[in-house]
């Protein structure tokens, strides 16, 4: 298990992204429980209404990693600031594929190029708001 795994909240569009990740990064879900399901009393007492049948929990798998994720406060608007995940692709050519698809309804937010330490690299702001960073790194 590793040492540190992000754990990213999406304010009651769990399900949307999970959507989105699977087409755009071919994530799999690897567990998935919504607040009806889950089994301790107390910790359903404390949902919403109208959000039973939200993300309590989820574990995708994106390639190698392990992205925990849930709905959280299911207030709608979710925020994602001061950090970014970074995606290390294969080559060039899987660099830009990632790219585009982390940007279709997103905001790039530095194009893809080469720099001192990678082939390729960008950053862009999925549709959700998460801070997406790029690369095909360079051997240093």
């Amino acid at each position: 298990m590793p040492f540190v795994q992000p754990y990213v909240f999406f304010d009651g569009k769990c399900d949307e992204a999970i959507k989105f990740y699977t087409s755009a990064l071919g994530a799999k879900t690897q567990s998935l429980m919504r607040y009806k399901d889950c089994p301790d009393p107390q910790a359903k007492a404390g949902c919403k209404p109208d959000t039973e049948d939200k993300v309590m929990h989820a574990n995708i798998k994106i390639r190698d990693t392990e992205v925990l994720m849930a709905d959280g406060h299911c207030g709608g608007n979710p925020k994602f600031e001061g950090f970014g995940l970074a995606l290390q692709a294969k080559d060039n050519e899987d660099a830009e594929k990632l790219f585009a698809a982390l940007s279709e309804g997103g905001n790039p937010l530095m194009p893809m190029s080469e720099t001192f330490f990678a082939h390729r690299f960008g950053m862009v702001a999925d549709k959700f708001g998460v801070m997406w960073m790029v690369l095909h790194a360079k051997a240093m």
